[in-house]
């Protein structure tokens, strides 16, 4: 049996189902032209996956095998794979955005397509109600699904016994044959940083809110990419003390992937309340170039510039500074987010703005509201991360960076003054809502 083997978010060869069988196998990853046709020349992101594929390439090497590396439209690419082979069927790890599923459905059409649950725990129809319908409300899904994670097979998976079909290699794009730029990004080495995790899973509760500390994972890319594959993290976690919170993030993961299986128009439109947000160009030129004048909310997207990550306190107050203060469409802010998270991933992007605009399917009302400057005060009292991200403020006391009165009343040299005030902001955006 010839079988394609598809990488795409599964960027490793531990524990990985992919490259489970036998038989003869051609590896192949594609730099998918309409993706990356799109993007920025200097998108961080091309260069971190390039970065990941070339290490997958040589794993495979040491294994017998190796990987064929596309830059080209999918559709053309099995074309051009059947025209020399009649290959068997194609596996690959199913994904859920509307993009993925149409690609997906295209290339079904040409060959056997067999779908591999590898980038969640749970297949999309796994977890359901007694009456077959989803779930809307996360903490019955969560109970179900910790029940099911009990008892689920999370048994590594061993390496089959295959052969590499012998194929004409053309020559392996580089990033300028493509038309980006190498940009300089260091590979978070996965493993050590699983293992640096464990070590400090009993303060993960007490910390993790707090971005001037060490406190997160700081897994997320190498989830996004399946470079540690999800079964193996919650393998060694499971059993440690503490790791039940950190797992409850991880299923809120598996939640908000599995909300856009079952109800697709949540990729663009409010799943509740009319109210679209205003578009205005002005205030949405301030934010994204990190000159709100408020200074939790522009620390958060001068990270975000520049490290291609935001802490995941400060993305909720800056996705409700964005909708509730600044009233702008959350779609606005979502492919903001797209265009730098180097840990995007659509589903927990969009529900995440849909919960902080109060569209989404989360019973808490358009009236939640997050105060950025209560937030800062709590969880950057000594303004630490502020001062990090924003040197502008380093002579500022701490205690007027979470004070909205005086950065209103007073000037600072190279830094802006609050764009709204925000009680007002807040009581204009519930009005908007509610009706």
């Amino acid at each position: 049996m010839k079988r394609i083997l598809w990488f795409r978010r599964d960027l490793r060869v531990r524990d990985n189902k992919l490259l489970s069988y036998t038989g003869e196998v051609l590896p192949i990853f594609i730099f998918d032209k309409h993706i990356l046709d799109k993007l920025e020349k200097d998108d961080k992101r091309v260069t971190l996956i390039y970065d990941y594929v070339f290490e997958l390439k040589k794993e495979l090497q040491a294994l017998g095998l190796d990987l064929k590396i596309f830059y080209d439209f999918p559709e053309d690419v099995f074309e051009k794979l059947l025209k020399e082979y009649d290959f068997d069927e194609v596996v690959a790890s199913g994904d859920y955005d509307s993009y993925a599923k149409q690609r997906d459905l295209t290339i079904s059409h040409k060959i056997h397509f067999r779908y591999l649950n590898e980038t969640y725990l749970f297949k999309s129809k796994e977890i359901l109600k007694k009456d077959g319908t989803p779930y809307l409300l996360f903490t019955p899904f969560y109970k179900v699904a910790m029940e099911r994670l009990k008892s689920k097979d999370l048994t590594e998976v061993k390496i089959g016994s295959m052969q590499l079909l012998s194929y004409n290699y053309e020559d392996t794009p580089s990033l300028s044959d493509m038309g980006f730029v190498k940009q300089n990004i260091t590979l978070p080495k996965a493993r050590q940083k699983l293992e640096d995790f464990k070590k400090k899973l009993a303060d993960y509760k007490t910390q993790r809110d707090f971005p001037s500390l060490n406190g997160t994972s700081e897994l997320s890319v190498s989830i996004r990419f399946g470079v540690l594959g999800i079964r193996e993290i919650v393998r060694e976690l499971f059993a440690i003390q503490g790791s039940y919170d950190f797992i409850r993030e991880l299923i809120f993961r598996e939640f908000y992937a599995y909300l856009l299986f079952h109800f697709p128009s949540l990729e663009t439109q409010n799943f509740k309340y009319t109210f679209q947000g205003i578009k205005d160009s002005q205030k949405f030129e301030k934010f994204v170039n990190a000159k709100t004048g408020v200074p939790f909310i522009d620390a958060g997207v001068r990270e975000l510039l520049t490290k291609g990550k935001m802490h995941n306190r400060v993305r909720m107050v800056v996705a409700s500074f964005f909708t509730k203060d600044l009233l702008l469409p959350w779609q606005m802010g979502e492919a903001f987010f797209a265009k730098y998270l180097l840990d995007y991933d659509k589903a927990s992007n969009v529900l995440s703005w849909q919960w902080s605009a109060g569209t989404g399917v989360d019973p808490q009302p358009y009236f939640r509201v997050f105060n950025p400057y209560l937030q800062s005060k709590k969880f950057d009292k000594d303004v630490i991360y502020i001062k990090k991200y924003l040197p502008e403020l380093q002579e500022i006391p701490s205690k007027y960076l979470h004070d909205e009165h005086y950065l209103l009343s007073n000037d600072i040299p190279n830094y802006p003054k609050p764009m709204v005030v925000h009680k007002e902001a807040a009581k204009r955006a519930i009005e908007l809502f509610k009706h």
